[in-house]
């Protein structure tokens, strides 16, 4: 049995950054948590798409975002954006990556000033 995940590509936190102060603009930003995850802990720009509200946002997903662009997915480690991940990309969208670690990493790494959870 092979890994389901082992073609989702994966962008690191000091990546992530970089490309957040450089050029925004060029990146659709998913967080994949749950509403009262984003409140404790949230990045500017992430548009916020719970995996548990997936039959309400889902039907307008390549409407709601350019499925060739590129598209960062957020979660708490970097499980729940995974799944997020292999749906877009079974969806059409071609260019995904994963955000390692998650917020929590981004957290950590990056910016203390976000909340650990």
């Amino acid at each position: 049995m092979t890994d389901t995940y082992s073609a989702i590509a994966e962008i690191n936190v000091q990546t992530l950054a970089q490309r957040l102060a450089t050029d925004p603009d060029a990146i659709q930003l998913i967080d994949v948590r749950e509403p009262h995850e984003v409140e404790v802990a949230s990045i500017d720009s992430f548009i916020n798409l719970p995996l548990s509200q997936f039959p309400a946002w889902s039907p307008t997903i390549s409407s709601q975002f350019d499925p060739a662009a590129e598209t960062i997915v957020m979660c708490h480690a970097g499980m729940r954006s995974a799944q997020m991940c292999q749906w877009l990309m079974n969806q059409g969208f071609t260019n995904v990556s994963n955000l390692a670690g998650g917020i929590d990493a981004y957290s950590r790494q990056i910016d203390p000033s976000i909340p650990i959870y």
